[in-house]
C-alpha cells in the first residue's frame, strides 16, 4: 500500500509539473479577438500571424488568466519599412485600476532599429517607461521575449538575457501588481501619430499588409512551490542586465528630470 501511495503521489506531482509548465498550442491557449480574419492560427496551432493594413490591425488574447507567471513567446517582427506600426505583447487585467506589464515594439524605417518599449502599470498608474535598442535584427528570425512575474519582482528578458527588473517596493508606497489576474494580449496596429520619431514618420501603406509572427508559446502558472516564484537575478544575470542597460538602453523615466521637476518617483531612488 505504501508503494502504491508513493507511486500515486509521484504521478500526481508529474502531472502538476506538466500542467504548470506547458508548451502552448495557439488553438488551445488563445483566441483571435479582432481584425476580421487578419489574425490567423496556422500549422495545427504551432504558428500565429497578425497583419495590418489601412483598414484594420488585428489581435489575440489568452483564454486563461494568470496571477503570477513565467511567460515565453517567440516573435518575428514586421520586416522592411515598419515605421508607424506597433506590435504589442503584454499582460493586463481589466477595470479602471488595472495592472499591466508591457512589451511594445515600435517600428522604424528600413535600416533603422526597432525600439523596444517597456512599461509597468499597477492600480491604473503607469508612466514607468524604459526603452531599448536590440542587439540583433528582430525581423530576420524568431526571438524569445519573456516576462517573469512573481510576488517580489518583474523581470523582462530577451533570448534569456534580462533587460529590465521592476521590484516590489510596496513598503515604500510604490504600487505593485499582486492581486489582479491578467491575460496575455498581443496586437499589431497603426500608431503613426506617435510611434516613430514622435509621429514625424508616417506609415507607408504601399508596403501593407504588415505581418508579425508568433510561435513556441510557453507558460508556467502560479504554484507556491515553483522555483520561479522566488526567482531573482544571480550575479551573472545582474552583469548581463548591466551590459544591456549600458549599451542598449535609450530612455529611462528615472533619468528624465524634465518630466519629473518635483522629484523622481520613489522607486527611482532605490539602487
Amino acid at each position: 500500500m505504501a508503494a502504491a501511495s508513493s507511486l500515486a503521489s509521484s504521478i500526481l506531482f508529474f502531472l502538476l509539473m506538466v500542467i504548470g509548465s506547458a508548451a502552448g498550442n495557439f488553438n488551445q491557449d488563445f483566441d483571435v479577438t479582432w481584425g476580421d480574419g487578419r489574425g490567423k492560427i496556422l500549422n495545427n496551432g504551432d504558428l500565429l500571424t497578425l497583419s495590418l493594413d489601412r483598414a484594420s490591425g488585428s489581435g489575440f488574447q489568452s483564454k486563461r488568466e494568470y496571477l503570477f507567471g513565467k511567460i515565453d513567446m517567440q516573435l518575428k517582427l514586421v520586416a522592411g519599412n515598419s515605421a508607424g506600426t506597433v506590435t504589442a505583447y503584454y499582460l493586463s487585467s481589466k477595470g479602471s485600476t488595472w495592472d499591466e506589464i508591457d512589451f511594445e515594439f515600435l517600428g522604424n524605417l528600413s535600416g533603422d532599429p526597432y525600439i523596444l518599449h517597456t512599461n509597468v502599470f499597477s492600480q491604473g498608474k503607469g508612466n514607468r517607461e524604459q526603452q531599448f535598442y536590440l542587439w540583433f535584427d528582430p525581423t530576420a528570425d524568431f526571438h524569445t521575449y519573456s516576462i517573469l512575474w512573481n510576488p517580489q519582482r518583474i523581470i523582462f528578458s530577451v533570448d534569456g538575457t534580462p533587460i529590465r527588473e521592476f521590484k516590489n517596493m510596496e513598503n515604500r508606497g510604490v504600487p505593485f501588481p499582486t492581486r489582479q489576474p491578467m491575460r496575455i494580449y498581443s496586437s499589431l496596429w497603426n500608431a503613426d501619430d506617435w510611434a516613430t520619431r514622435g509621429g514625424l514618420v508616417k506609415t507607408d501603406w504601399s508596403k501593407a499588409p504588415f505581418m508579425a509572427s508568433y510561435r513556441n508559446f510557453r507558460s508556467e502558472a502560479s504554484s507556491a512551490t515553483a522555483p520561479w516564484m522566488s526567482q531573482q537575478l544571480d550575479s551573472a544575470n545582474q552583469q548581463r542586465l548591466a551590459w544591456v542597460r549600458r549599451n542598449y538602453m535609450i530612455y529611462d523615466y528615472c533619468k528624465d528630470s524634465r518630466r519629473f521637476p518635483q522629484g523622481f518617483p520613489p522607486e527611482c531612488n532605490v539602487a
